[in-house]
Parts: C-alpha cells; sequence; structure tokens
C-alpha cells in the first residue's frame, strides 16, 4: 500500500482541505493511504474522520516557516517510506518541497489551490518570486484545481495536471431534492433567504456582504442571511451587525457539517470574494441548483454552463443589491445538472479513481 503524505496547516472544513477530503473517502484505500502533516497541535475538524479512515495527523510545532521546513527534514528523514510528499499551502510549498528535496524524497507534488496571495509588495513580492522560483525547480509534479491557480503558481498549464475540485454528485442531487425547506427546521425565517459559506477571514469579505444586507433592510426588503464559518474576523463583523441593526434577519451559524442542506434551503448565496482558486463551494452551489452572486474577482472557469453564477464588481454595493432585488430563480432538471457536472469531471468517484492510479504512477 502507498502512503501519501499531505502537507496542510490544518484539516479544518475549507476549501482545498474539503477537495482533499472528498477525495480520500472515495479513493480505493487498500492500495492509497493519506497521512497528513499540520502545523497546529489543535484538533482540526475533519481529524477524527482521517484517523477512522485509516490516516494519521501528525502535527509539527514550529513558530515560523523556516523551522517548519527543519522540522519537516527531520521527520522525513526518520521517516522514508513516505517516497511522495503532496503539498497544499501556495507559496509555503517551497518550503516543503526544499526540506523532501534534501530528506531524499524522489516524488514531490505541489498543488496550487488559489490564484493569488493578496496584495505582494515590498519584500512579500520578493518573497513570491522567490517561492515561485523554488516551487518550479523542486516540484518533480504539478497538479491545479483549475487554469488561472496552474498559471498563478506555475507561470504555465504545461505540464500541469488540471484535477478539479469534484464532488459527490450523486449525494448532492439527493440533498437538494430533500431540503428546499430546511432552513424552516432550524429557526424561523423571513423573506429572502440569503447564504454565504466560507471562512471569517478579509479574502472572503463578509463585510462587503454586511453592507448589502445594511442596504436591503434600508429598502425594506425582508430576507434572513445565514453566515457559514468561522475565522479571525468573527468579532468585528458581529459588532458590524449589531452596528448595522441586523441581529434580526443576520444570523453567524459557525463551523456546519450540513452546508449542502443549508445551501439546498437557500434562495441566494453571495461570493463577494477578494480572490480565490476555484471553489469548492461554488461547485457544491451548482451542483444544488442554487443562484450565487459572485465577485468577477473570481475565474469565470467556475462558471459550468448552468447559468447559476452571475459575476459582479465588488465596488458596487448598489449593483449587487439590484441584483439580488431583480433576482428570478433558475430551474435547473437534476438529470441536466448531474450529466453536465459529470461530463466537464466532477464527479469525485471519477477523480478519486484517478488520483489513485496517478500516485501509482510514480
Amino acid at each position: 500500500m502507498l502512503r501519501i503524505l499531505h502537507i496542510v496547516g490544518k484539516m479544518d472544513r475549507a476549501g482545498a482541505e474539503t477537495m482533499l477530503m472528498n477525495l480520500y473517502r472515495h479513493i480505493d484505500r487498500t492500495q492509497v493511504q493519506f497521512d497528513f502533516i499540520t502545523f497546529t497541535p489543535d484538533q482540526g475538524d475533519y481529524d477524527d474522520e482521517i484517523l477512522a479512515l485509516g490516516g494519521k495527523i501528525i502535527p509539527l510545532s514550529a513558530s515560523n516557516s523556516i523551522q517548519r521546513m527543519f522540522e519537516l527534514y527531520s521527520f522525513l528523514k526518520r521517516h522514508s517510506e513516505y517516497q511522495i510528499v503532496h503539498s497544499h499551502v501556495l507559496l509555503n510549498n517551497a518550503f516543503h518541497l526544499l526540506a523532501a528535496k534534501q530528506a531524499g524524497v524522489k516524488h514531490r507534488i505541489s498543488h496550487s489551490h488559489n490564484t493569488s496571495n493578496g496584495e505582494m509588495i515590498g519584500i512579500k513580492k520578493i518573497y513570491e518570486l522567490w517561492a515561485k522560483k523554488v516551487i518550479n525547480s523542486l516540484s518533480t509534479h504539478k497538479i491545479s484545481c483549475g487554469k488561472e491557480a496552474a498559471e498563478y503558481l506555475f507561470n504555465t498549464i504545461e505540464r500541469v495536471w488540471l484535477l478539479n475540485n469534484a464532488i459527490d454528485l450523486e449525494k448532492y442531487l439527493e440533498i437538494s431534492k430533500n431540503n428546499k425547506e430546511y432552513w424552516s427546521t432550524l429557526r424561523k425565517v423571513k423573506g429572502l433567504k440569503l447564504i454565504q459559506v466560507g471562512r471569517l477571514n478579509e479574502v472572503k469579505n463578509h463585510q462587503f456582504s454586511l453592507e448589502i444586507a445594511k442596504n436591503l433592510k434600508n429598502k425594506g426588503v425582508e430576507f434572513t442571511f445565514f453566515i457559514v464559518g468561522q475565522g479571525s474576523l468573527e468579532s468585528f463583523l458581529k459588532e458590524k451587525v449589531k452596528e448595522y441593526c441586523l441581529t434580526d434577519c443576520v444570523y453567524f451559524l459557525g463551523v456546519r457539517d450540513d452546508v449542502p442542506e443549508l445551501m439546498a434551503g437557500a434562495d441566494l448565496m453571495l461570493m463577494p470574494s477578494l480572490h480565490e482558486g476555484f471553489p469548492v463551494v461554488l461547485v457544491e452551489s451548482q451542483a444544488i441548483g442554487i443562484d450565487t452572486i459572485a465577485s468577477s474577482n473570481i475565474s469565470s472557469e467556475v462558471d459550468l454552463g448552468l447559468d447559476l453564477i452571475e459575476f459582479q464588481d465588488i465596488n458596487f454595493v448598489d449593483d449587487w443589491v439590484s441584483t439580488i432585488l431583480n433576482w428570478k430563480k433558475s430551474i435547473q432538471s437534476s438529470g441536466r445538472i448531474f450529466s453536465l457536472l459529470k461530463g466537464k469531471g466532477f464527479d469525485v468517484k471519477s477523480n478519486a479513481e484517478d488520483l489513485k492510479d496517478y500516485y501509482k504512477s510514480l
């Protein structure tokens, strides 16, 4: 059996981690097993499931990237059974590839999950250029969730395997059929049902969504807005909700394991992100059949041809509000959704089989 060492920050319910778990659940674990290097002693959302599936969680405690590099090197020298290292942390992949190379790891995979690492100026820009050079020099194999994410980290899509952020399509179509009234099981809701799913951090731009909510309320629109996720900006955003007098219509649900059901019960999803790679949640939302208003900063390749995504500029709140006020629900048959997404390579069962074969071919 092959054991693949995945390098992540922490196995929480976030985009890249959820994609990885989708593959892990469906890969043939009699042939391929996943183990996970993390950089925190705190338990991740998926840790218990990983252990139940036969994987290992290996926390390395270090305060910065250079110390982590040396700890990873030391670990790999002691565990020569890991000859495939698969790193998922964008520019920091450089440090992990250096450690793996020096430890004699034969196969070093760099996986791009994003189209940006935020604003890169001054020393940050120098670091970005250095990291990309190291990554492109030391990666023996390259994987990306999409074309723009590949071009960001690798400067090209040549010799990069574009592995879609796939999901269990049959499961999502079943959830879509059976959970149209799901929100009513949680609390009394009113009016238009809006949802945003993602970490409560700057990149996800929740404050913009609250500006939309304030505008809708000022116009007398009835709505319920569920914000799903947790993160460093939670306290700040909750204060904004109070400041904008939105406590009767905006609710923070935290980390949930019923996100597909929540999406199935919503009318519209908002994603005003500053940047993204190829968000798993947008694959999930299209499989569910929910309309989404998304930031035009997100690559248009996330639109999978179901007419469920409308892109808007995050510089103009009024345009988002106008789109919401003029929204008409898209009607999609489950058969069309399934056949289109499967045909485009977003069925995780097929992708897990391809990934197994990929690892075994190395």
